[in-house]
């Protein structure tokens, strides 16, 4: 498959139809986010390529998506780590078969006794979880030693995003001896995310990049030094792929490459990936000349981030002036030319917590919705 321009203008297909249109669209009722299957695969491929080839690399965060089918996407093209935020997102990766899974969330209440239940469930499944806190190593061994389990750990490194970690330091050093004395715990690597790392020019961001992160590769020599065998070391979100793709001893953990967004690119234009989810919406009122509704509330699209949230293909130039649960309000002098009932297509800004708005997507293959996947994982609890 070419590589077209990931544009909001990308060329249309081989008909002559936007790439992103459906034929059948009148038969899908708004709003619905679509997914396209071939553009995933295609962005499956250049995440690989990003890192030489070599699957084994590719640690991609599963929050993006949190569906099943994706997962075997990822398997076909030899992805086999998969990283995760919530239980739930774990067992819906264990049950489509993958084969190695960190949970890279911290564990505390019941949560630890639901993870230690999931690693039960499915034996087949390499289950990690991160830690940060003394005192959480030792519930968590204690709960291990309760049930004659193990768990495998990463500590997890704060580098400067300042929201979960510790240092790279003495105190992290301290913690893996603590989690290599305790009964039920075993110490395998490192968890470092960047994701404050986000400016889109790529000098400075490479220099940020090196500054936040060299702790990290002196602590892991300091381990190395002491004797420890060299960790494991899952590092970063997409803005800091390209530099982390070029170091082989560490996996990759970027996860909306997968699907892309509008957002992102304002973030890394230095990566060129395909937009594989759109949102489907339509013109639900006219209430003012110049002025349309459409159905796509805070409760069809992400409403974290300032707007514009979405990019209408075709309105590019529209101005948001009003978006609550159901509606979203837009002004524009071409507002004449679309009736009640006219469909639009659009880009999120942010596809993450898009897509866990959603209990389905519906999915395109050919010009052409054929199915609908549940997702699965936007759940809190699957079964345990």
């Amino acid at each position: 498959m070419n590589r077209p321009s990931t544009s909001p203008t990308e060329a249309a297909d081989m008909t002559g139809a936007p790439w992103y249109s459906v034929s059948n669209a009148s038969e899908v009722a708004s709003p619905a986010l679509l997914l396209y299957p071939d553009r995933i695969e295609e962005n499956l491929r250049h995440m690989r390529t990003l890192v030489g080839g070599n699957a084994a690399r590719l640690r991609p965060h599963v929050k993006t998506h949190k569906l099943a089918p994706v997962i075997a996407l990822k398997r076909a093209q030899g992805i086999t780590k998969f990283k995760c935020s919530t239980i739930a997102e774990c067992e819906m990766v264990a049950g489509a078969g993958g084969e190695d899974v960190l949970l890279a969330y911290p564990l505390t209440g019941p949560n630890i006794r639901r993870f230690l239940e999931l690693q039960r469930a499915v034996p087949g499944t390499r289950f990690r979880a991160v830690a940060d806190d003394p005192a959480t190593v030792h519930e968590l061994s204690a709960a291990a030693t309760a049930q004659h389990a193990g768990i495998a750990l990463l500590i997890d490194l704060n580098v400067g995003m300042n929201r979960t970690g510790i240092p790279a330091g003495d105190e992290a050093l301290a913690l893996i001896a603590e989690i290599r004395r305790l009964p039920g715990l075993r110490w395998e690597g490192l968890h470092a995310y960047d994701g404050h790392l986000a400016i889109a020019d790529v000098t400075a961001r490479a220099r940020q990049w090196a500054s936040a992160l060299g702790p990290v590769w002196r602590l892991r020599d300091r381990l190395q030094d002491a004797g420890h065998p060299a960790p494991l070391i899952v590092g970063g979100g997409t803005p800091t792929l390209p530099f982390f793709a070029g170091l082989p001893e560490v996996e990759c953990g970027a996860g909306t490459p997968v699907l892309w967004d509008f957002g992102q690119p304002l973030h890394n234009p230095d990566l060129d990936f395909l937009h594989a989810a759109v949102l489907l919406t339509r013109v639900v009122s006219r209430p003012l000349p110049g002025r349309l509704c459409l159905d796509l509330g805070h409760k069809a699209v992400a409403s974290e981030m300032q707007p514009p949230r979405v990019r209408i293909f075709g309105l590019e130039d529209a101005t948001f002036v009003g978006h609550s649960e159901e509606h979203l309000v837009i002004e524009t002098p071409r507002a004449a030319e679309f009736p009640v009932g006219h469909i639009f297509y659009a880009l999120p800004r942010h596809v993450c917590p898009t897509v866990a708005l959603q209990s389905e997507v519906a999915v395109v293959r050919d010009g052409r919705v054929t199915e609908s996947w549940p997702v699965t994982a936007r759940a809190r609890r699957i079964t345990v």
